[in-house]
């Protein structure tokens, strides 16, 4: 039986590195005490905000071959997708392990009480059913109905952005930001505006 082979572009190699560098910084502050008066909510944050950033990575892929035409990164949908989970995963944990401390009765009331924490839960789920589907045999299993599956990505990437526009306070703008890329990229996913945009790349 051949064994198979594990060819990596740089870019894929960079991706991945760049990936795992949000958490070994995390990692770092953790065994230096390197952390605020609220670490619990800092750790949080930090891995909620690099689940959406990379979230976001993976949905920019398409556009991105689109105006660029440039297909090497479409490679990266899955891997990004994959650790935007993972971070999500983390995220979820800090909030059921450490900020709950497994206290199912706190939990139940968390998600009935906090609209945000209902829209996080909702995005965790649909990110694990994509990871979960995300091999070649789901694929092949699941046939059409795969990508369709697959375009709940969108609506993650939606529901992750207004879990983190009602997570923080009034006022900060960082969510916001994180809101128009998103629109961004959403509108190039129009059918008509990226089939213009494929118009005028082939006349150029």
């Amino acid at each position: 039986m051949k064994r198979k082979k594990w060819n990596f572009t740089p870019l894929q190699i960079a991706a991945h590195l760049g990936s795992l560098i949000p958490l070994a910084f995390i990692l770092w502050d953790i065994a230096t005490g390197n952390f605020g008066v609220d670490p619990i909510r800092d750790f949080t944050l930090r891995t909620g905000k690099t689940a959406l950033v990379l979230l976001l990575l993976s949905l920019a892929c398409t556009p991105v071959n689109t105006l660029f035409k440039f297909k090497q990164v479409l490679k990266l949908r899955r891997p990004l997708g994959l650790y935007s989970f993972f971070y999500a995963s983390i995220h979820f944990a800090i909030f059921i392990g450490v900020d709950y401390y497994f206290d199912f009765t706190l939990i139940q009331s968390a998600l009935l009480e906090k609209r945000y924490a209902i829209v996080g839960l909702t995005t965790g789920l649909i990110l694990l059913a994509l990871a979960v589907t995300s091999t070649i045999g789901w694929q092949r299993r699941l046939k059409k109905n795969w990508k369709k599956l697959h375009k709940l990505t969108y609506l993650a990437g939606i529901l992750a952005v207004v879990h983190y526009i009602w997570l923080v306070k009034q006022g900060v703008l960082d969510p916001w930001y994180f809101a128009a890329i998103l629109l961004l990229l959403l509108t190039l996913r129009i059918p008509a505006i990226r089939k213009a945009i494929t118009t005028k790349r082939a006349r150029t």
